[in-house]
Protein backbone atom coordinates (compact mmCIF):
# COMPACT_ATOMS: atom_id res chain seq x y z
CA UNK A 1 0.00 0.00 0.00
CA UNK A 2 1.29 3.45 -1.14
CA UNK A 3 1.88 6.25 2.21
CA UNK A 4 0.46 9.18 1.48
CA UNK A 5 1.35 12.56 3.90
CA UNK A 6 -0.69 14.72 4.70
CA UNK A 7 0.79 17.63 1.75
CA UNK A 8 0.04 14.69 -0.73
CA UNK A 9 -4.08 15.36 0.22
CA UNK A 10 -6.66 17.80 -0.99
CA UNK A 11 -6.80 20.74 1.13
CA UNK A 12 -8.96 20.72 4.02
CA UNK A 13 -8.49 16.70 4.08
CA UNK A 14 -6.15 17.30 7.40
CA UNK A 15 -9.25 18.99 8.91
CA UNK A 16 -11.82 16.61 8.15
CA UNK A 17 -9.95 13.66 9.22
CA UNK A 18 -9.21 15.58 12.62
CA UNK A 19 -12.80 16.72 13.00
CA UNK A 20 -13.76 12.99 12.30
CA UNK A 21 -11.40 11.18 14.50
CA UNK A 22 -12.25 13.52 17.37
CA UNK A 23 -16.27 12.96 17.31
CA UNK A 24 -16.10 9.98 19.52
CA UNK A 25 -13.54 10.24 21.87
CA UNK A 26 -10.88 13.55 23.02
CA UNK A 27 -7.85 12.71 22.11
CA UNK A 28 -4.07 14.25 22.37
CA UNK A 29 -2.12 14.94 19.40
CA UNK A 30 -0.17 11.66 19.29
CA UNK A 31 -3.07 9.86 19.69
CA UNK A 32 -5.03 11.55 16.50
CA UNK A 33 -2.10 10.93 14.55
CA UNK A 34 -1.86 7.31 15.53
CA UNK A 35 -5.71 6.77 15.42
CA UNK A 36 -5.81 8.21 11.85
CA UNK A 37 -2.89 5.83 10.51
CA UNK A 38 -4.19 3.20 12.35
CA UNK A 39 -7.74 3.21 10.55
CA UNK A 40 -6.36 4.20 7.40
CA UNK A 41 -3.98 0.82 7.46
CA UNK A 42 -0.76 2.55 7.51
CA UNK A 43 -2.24 4.34 4.23
CA UNK A 44 -1.82 8.22 6.46
CA UNK A 45 0.76 9.40 8.32
CA UNK A 46 0.42 12.71 9.47
CA UNK A 47 3.51 14.33 10.93
CA UNK A 48 3.84 16.52 13.63
CA UNK A 49 4.91 19.30 11.84
CA UNK A 50 1.22 19.28 9.99
CA UNK A 51 -0.80 18.01 12.70
CA UNK A 52 -0.30 20.34 15.51
CA UNK A 53 -0.33 23.72 12.89
CA UNK A 54 -3.63 22.19 12.08
CA UNK A 55 -4.45 21.54 15.60
CA UNK A 56 -4.23 25.22 16.20
CA UNK A 57 -6.28 26.58 13.10
CA UNK A 58 -9.23 23.97 14.37
CA UNK A 59 -9.02 25.45 18.16
CA UNK A 60 -8.32 28.97 16.54
CA UNK A 61 -11.97 28.53 14.93
CA UNK A 62 -13.87 27.13 17.73
CA UNK A 63 -13.95 23.38 15.69
CA UNK A 64 -12.34 22.08 18.64
CA UNK A 65 -11.24 22.68 22.36
CA UNK A 66 -8.51 21.69 23.90
CA UNK A 67 -7.61 21.19 28.31
CA UNK A 68 -4.46 19.58 29.98
CA UNK A 69 -4.47 15.97 31.50
CA UNK A 70 -2.56 13.15 32.60
CA UNK A 71 -1.79 10.72 29.28
CA UNK A 72 -1.80 7.10 29.42
CA UNK A 73 1.63 6.92 30.28
CA UNK A 74 1.89 9.59 32.88
CA UNK A 75 2.86 12.85 31.50
CA UNK A 76 1.07 16.12 31.18
CA UNK A 77 -0.88 16.15 27.23
CA UNK A 78 -2.98 18.51 25.91
CA UNK A 79 -6.72 16.44 25.28
CA UNK A 80 -8.74 17.90 22.07
CA UNK A 81 -12.39 17.74 21.69
CA UNK A 82 -14.72 18.86 19.37
CA UNK A 83 -17.04 21.33 19.42
CA UNK A 84 -20.76 21.73 18.74
CA UNK A 85 -19.66 24.31 15.85
CA UNK A 86 -17.10 21.52 15.07
CA UNK A 87 -19.43 18.71 14.97
CA UNK A 88 -21.74 21.27 12.41
CA UNK A 89 -18.49 21.82 10.75
CA UNK A 90 -17.99 18.00 10.17
CA UNK A 91 -21.38 17.58 8.81
CA UNK A 92 -20.66 20.70 6.48
CA UNK A 93 -16.81 19.14 5.11
CA UNK A 94 -18.01 15.55 5.07
CA UNK A 95 -20.85 15.95 2.72
CA UNK A 96 -18.68 18.01 0.70
CA UNK A 97 -15.75 15.36 0.88
CA UNK A 98 -18.72 13.23 -0.38
CA UNK A 99 -19.72 15.18 -3.55
CA UNK A 100 -16.06 15.32 -4.45
CA UNK A 101 -14.86 11.62 -4.26
CA UNK A 102 -18.13 11.06 -5.98
CA UNK A 103 -17.18 13.48 -9.00
CA UNK A 104 -13.10 12.05 -8.70
CA UNK A 105 -14.78 8.39 -8.87
CA UNK A 106 -17.06 9.06 -11.97
CA UNK A 107 -14.46 10.86 -13.74
CA UNK A 108 -11.69 8.23 -12.94
CA UNK A 109 -13.86 5.51 -13.99
CA UNK A 110 -15.88 6.89 -17.12
CA UNK A 111 -12.76 9.43 -18.63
Amino acid sequence: MTRHAVPDLLPGTLDLLILRTLQTQSLHGWAISERIQQISQDGLQINQGSLYPALHRLEHQGWIDAEWAVSELGRRAKYYRLTASGRRQLAVEASEWDLMSTAIGRVMKLA
